[in-house]
This record gives C-alpha cells, sequence and structure tokens, in this order.
C-alpha cells in the first residue's frame, strides 16, 4: 500500500449492541430437553442466552445497535448513505433486512444491501464496506450483524438449541487519512475463506428453492470444532500478515462467540495471552453475525477496549466460511 497522506482508511467511529429483553437460562432449556446447566457450561460455556419476541424481527434488534452505534459516533441518520446487515435470519425472503432498516431508521435514499456468510458476515461484511468507504464512495456507512438464531432451532436436539441466542451489533465506518502504515486508524487487513465442500457440517434444511420451508439448523458438532480451531487460527495468521503486524502486537482478540471451548482452543494454537482474549459467550450465547459486534461494544462500555487499540476480530461458520480483520480503533 501507498505510504502517501492521501490514503483513507475505513475507521469504526461507533459501536453499539442490542440484545432483546428475554433471557433463557440453561436450567429453563433443562424443561424442554435432556440437558442441564453443568452439561451446557461443561462444553460450552455458555449460561444463559437472549431471545426476540414473536413480534420483534431481525430489522428491530438491527435498528437498535444503529441508532447505538450512530449516537456513539455523534451522527444522525441523515447522515447515512451505506447500510449493509450480516444476517442469516432475514426478516423476509426480500427485501434485504438493509432496506427495512434504512426504512426504519429514516435514512435518505443511498446504498443498502444484505450479506450472508453465516457467523463470519460480520468480518465479510465490514471487508465489502471497506471497499466503499476506503475508496471515498462512503462517507457514513454502517455495517451491522443482525440474527435471530432461535428461529432455527429444532427444540428437540439438545446438542444445537442450546447453543444460540439473538441479537444484534452496529459499527459505523467513516473515512479517515492514514499514512498506509499499521500505525493508521481504521480496517488494517483482512483474510476471508470458504469452503464449500464443508456444507454438510453446518447447515439448515430448509430453504425456498429446495423445501419451501424455513428449515432447522443441522451441525457435525465434532467435526464443526475441529476445523474451527485450525481455520480461525490461520485466518488471524493471514489477517495480520496482510496487515504487517505480529501475534504479539495484537492489544485484544474479538472473536466470534461460538463456543468457549474453540475460543480456547484457537487460544492455545496461537499461544494467546487468555486475558487479551474478548469473551461474552456465557452471557449470549451463539448469536452468529451480531456476536463480534455485541463482544466488541461490551468490552468497549466496561473500558477494557479503548481508543488507538489494535484489534483482531474472528470468526467461521457455515458455508464453511471463516475470516479475520485487523483493526486500530
Amino acid at each position: 500500500m501507498s505510504s502517501a497522506a492521501s490514503t483513507l482508511r475505513s475507521a469504526v467511529t461507533g459501536v453499539g449492541g442490542y440484545l432483546p429483553e428475554q433471557v433463557v437460562t440453561n436450567d429453563e432449556l433443562a424443561a424442554l430437553v435432556d440437558t442441564s446447566d453443568a452439561w451446557i457450561q461443561e462444553r460450552t460455556g455458555i449460561r444463559q442466552r437472549h431471545k426476540a419476541r414473536d413480534d420483534q424481527p431481525t430489522s428491530d434488534l438491527a435498528v437498535e445497535a444503529a441508532r447505538r452505534a450512530l449516537a456513539d459516533a455523534g451522527r444522525t441518520v441523515d447522515e447515512v448513505d451505506l447500510i449493509i446487515v450480516a444476517t442469516t435470519t432475514p426478516d423476509m425472503t426480500f427485501p434485504a433486512v438493509a432496506s427495512i432498516v434504512q426504512r426504519k431508521l429514516g435514512c435518505p435514499v443511498g446504498i443498502a444491501f444484505d450479506v450472508q456468510a453465516v457467523c463470519s458476515g460480520f468480518v465479510y461484511a465490514l471487508s465489502v464496506a471497506d471497499g466503499f468507504v476506503a475508496r471515498d464512495h462512503a462517507r457514513c456507512a454502517l455495517v451491522i450483524g443482525a440474527d435471530e438464531m432461535t428461529r432455527l432451532m429444532d427444540w428437540t436436539d439438545r446438542t444445537t438449541c442450546v447453543l444460540f441466542g439473538d441479537g444484534a451489533g452496529a459499527v459505523l465506518l467513516e473515512p479517515r487519512p492514514g499514512q498506509g502504515t499499521k500505525t493508521d486508524q481504521g480496517l488494517l487487513g483482512f483474510a476471508l475463506r470458504c469452503d464449500g465442500t464443508r456444507t454438510e457440517l453446518l447447515y439448515v434444511d430448509g430453504g425456498p428453492a429446495t423445501t419451501g420451508t424455513i428449515g432447522h439448523l443441522r451441525m457435525a458438532g465434532n467435526q464443526v470444532f475441529r476445523h474451527a480451531v485450525v481455520n480461525i487460527s490461520e485466518g488471524i495468521t493471514a489477517a495480520a500478515e496482510a496487515a504487517g503486524l505480529t501475534i504479539p502486537e495484537i492489544d485484544w482478540f474479538v472473536p466470534h462467540q461460538a463456543n468457549q471451548r474453540i475460543i480456547k482452543g484457537v487460544g492455545e494454537r496461537l499461544g494467546l495471552d487468555e486475558s487479551k482474549v474478548i469473551s461474552t459467550v456465557a452471557l449470549h450465547a451463539n448469536t452468529s453475525a451480531a456476536s463480534i459486534p455485541l463482544a466488541l461494544d461490551a468490552a468497549i462500555r466496561d473500558g477494557r477496549i479503548k481508543r488507538g487499540d489494535l484489534l483482531m476480530l474472528e470468526a467461521m461458520g457455515g458455508g464453511l466460511t471463516w475470516g479475520a480483520c485487523a483493526i486500530r480503533l
């Protein structure tokens, strides 16, 4: 990348998160399926998850997270010219959730569309948004991860229904001048991957062009775990190299909150300091594309992550997709 002063970076200027009010504990799930709080915590690290109301679609969660991100950045809806929503659980087959969010927020006519990469969706969406913002094609971009994974659950399958929850997280991206070095504020490097030969490991058994139904989430848990640790570690290493960084330089790792054992496994494989890894999986469970921005928001609010810190975001989801992104906040 050129070291010219005119280099543009996509800087995160605002962050917001939203979780539905209803909390579902492990004990409550134990009344539905053959499981227990101890079994769930031992295998996943999850203690509870949030569940959207029946009359609360994904766009509602996304709108609230977006409002909070805009407020955090000191921006108004009138300034938004790009909305990208990463989601697996759209309100409708079409239009895109981003279009509905634009209407509900009252944003002016601009660019709005969804990205579908399941749990990796937020990292994918950031890279897409960077293609607009860092080229000065958008000046105020909302990137939102929003999912209501409880809509996809088979509540008789204890291996999956205990893992997921609902939520939304958002960031505001704005162009900022940089020198094209790792000291710049903004998005510094990406690694995005997909291996479509592994679709049978994590998928939903329905769709408009196949069964005509929504379907339920199906997962080969042990195999997903093994692939996750290896693939996420590779993605982090590749994203760090793309940004000209070494792993020890990174201040905070903000992973997709799928399972505490996966987070720990990646940390051990890369030799990460556990105190530098943000974990919210105990309270949020797996909220798919929402999990990274929700974790980021939580760590900023409690004072751990501060302006100027160097972050690594990472995820793996159905596809199989995976990816990582280095950001200086």
